[in-house]
Order: structure tokens, then C-alpha cells, then sequence
């Protein structure tokens, strides 16, 4: 793939796991009408001051967790958003799933995930229905970079 330059966010491609963390590639369903969303790093530092080092502190990363949370409509009929939906109104391991992101240079990043829908329907009585949720990362992500930016 040829690919350089900036790109419109609309060209990620997000991708729900509809059987759960069982999910193989036929169960990974895009998801339909989705406006906006931010991803989030948190990273774990510890920092100590030791005597040797006159007083600077000393830091390491020692734990990461990651959040990405999602905003579009609601589109009754799509696999991926009626999947995420019905989440709404479960509990506990049912909530378990995996995600995918697909970037336009090719590279792609998956993880488990718990889904956390926190608006299925809200606002004026003149809006679109929303469809509002988060996915924490359950373990570590597994990062494919694009096989055009290896070098």
C-alpha cells in the first residue's frame, strides 16, 4: 500500500468482536454511524529520588492502560452498532469483547476489550438517537505497524 501525507479521521475503520472475546474475523463487524472518538494512553510512572543521584529523580514506565471512547448514532439493523447497543442493558463478562482499529496506512491495532455504553438514546426530542460508549483495554494491545513504514 502507497500511502503518505495527512488523512481525514474518517478513514479509520472500527471493528466490534459481535461474539465476544471469541470473536474471529468473520465476527468482527464494522460499526455503522460513527462521529468522533479519542483514544487514550495512561501511562503507570514510579519515580524515586536515591542518594546517588543528588536529589534528581529517577522514573520508569511500569504499567499502561489504555481507553478509547466512541460517539456516533444509533443504527438499528447494523451488526456492529445493534451488537454494542445490547451491551447497554448487560452485565459483568458479557460486556467482554475485542476491537480493531484500522488506520489508513495500513497498520492496525487490537485489543480485548469491556464495552462501556454510557448514552443509547438520549438528548432533545429533535435529535438523532446517539449511541456513546467506551472500550477499556483488558491486557496488552497488539500494535501491527504498516508493511509501507517498516524499514
Amino acid at each position: 500500500m502507497s500511502f503518505a501525507g495527512v488523512y481525514p479521521v474518517y478513514n479509520l475503520k472500527f471493528k466490534i468482536g459481535t461474539n465476544g472475546r471469541t470473536s474471529e474475523t468473520g465476527a468482527m463487524k464494522t460499526i455503522a454511524e460513527l462521529e468522533s472518538f479519542s483514544l487514550s494512553i495512561d501511562g503507570k510512572v514510579e519515580e524515586w529520588n536515591s542518594m546517588d543521584q543528588e536529589g534528581w529523580a529517577s522514573a520508569l514506565m511500569t504499567g499502561k492502560s489504555l481507553s478509547i471512547s466512541l460517539k456516533g448514532k444509533r443504527c438499528v439493523g447494523d451488526e456492529g452498532n445493534d451488537y454494542v447497543a445490547g451491551l447497554a442493558w448487560k452485565n459483568g463478562r458479557d460486556c467482554d469483547s475485542k476491537l480493531e482499529i484500522e488506520f489508513p496506512e495500513g497498520a492496525k491495532l487490537e485489543f480485548n476489550c469491556v464495552i462501556n455504553v454510557t448514552n443509547v438514546g438520549g438528548g432533545d426530542s429533535t435529535n438523532v438517537a446517539p449511541l456513546e460508549f467506551e472500550a477499556k483495554a483488558h491486557g496488552k494491545p497488539t500494535f501491527t505497524p504498516s508493511p509501507s513504514l517498516e524499514s
